[in-house]
């Protein structure tokens, strides 16, 4: 018996239904970061902001003055991507990079005021995501924690893969040596 929400079609070239497309949860996810990417950009470009940028900026409004690691851990992201994008915003005049005073190899970043007042007209993009979803708040929510628990779940180190059972060869008989 298969699972209800499992689609069991099968095809010429697949019968197994883990391997079709719609069965795939990665497929799922990224269809969907795609669709979300696509709402988010009209909003962003009336703010005049990269979705990665808008990300720097939601961590910003959230805490500001972090360190350019703690920046790029709370967001995923390595340095040598980070910090061109940080050098974008600041050139654009969000935000503002610091060495620190007691460590010069760490930089820090703080909002700008300009920054800061993004915040505002920002503040209407939470609630055009939840419209566009047309799913109940609190489903959001739970969705939100699956999918943490599912990166957390992602990042851990994986188990060991079943060794594949040895394919038969084929039986030879031995080659007679020629005079």
């Amino acid at each position: 018996m298969s699972s209800p929400n499992i689609k069991t079609q099968s095809s010429p070239q697949s019968s197994n239904p883990a391997q079709l497309l719609d069965n795939q949860l990665c497929f799922s996810l990224y269809s969907a970061s795609l669709a979300m990417t696509k709402l988010y950009k009209p909003l962003l470009e009336a703010l005049d902001l990269t979705y990665p940028q808008y990300l720097v900026m939601l961590v910003l409004w959230e805490r500001d003055d972090l360190s350019v690691s703690a920046l790029g851990d709370r967001l995923s992201l390595d340095s040598g991507t980070l910090t061109p994008l940080l050098k974008r915003m600041e050139t654009a005049g969000l935000l503002v990079r610091q060495r620190s005073s007691e460590d010069e190899r760490r930089v820090h970043v703080c909002l700008s005021p300009a920054g800061q007042q993004l915040q505002v007209q920002a503040a209407h993009i939470p609630g055009c995501v939840v419209a566009q979803s047309g799913l109940p708040l609190s489903d959001l929510f739970a969705l939100n924690q699956q999918i943490k628990t599912l990166r957390t779940a992602m990042h851990a180190p994986a188990p060991q893969p079943n060794p594949l059972p040895p394919r038969s060869k084929p039986e030879h008989s031995p080659k007679k040596a020629t005079p």
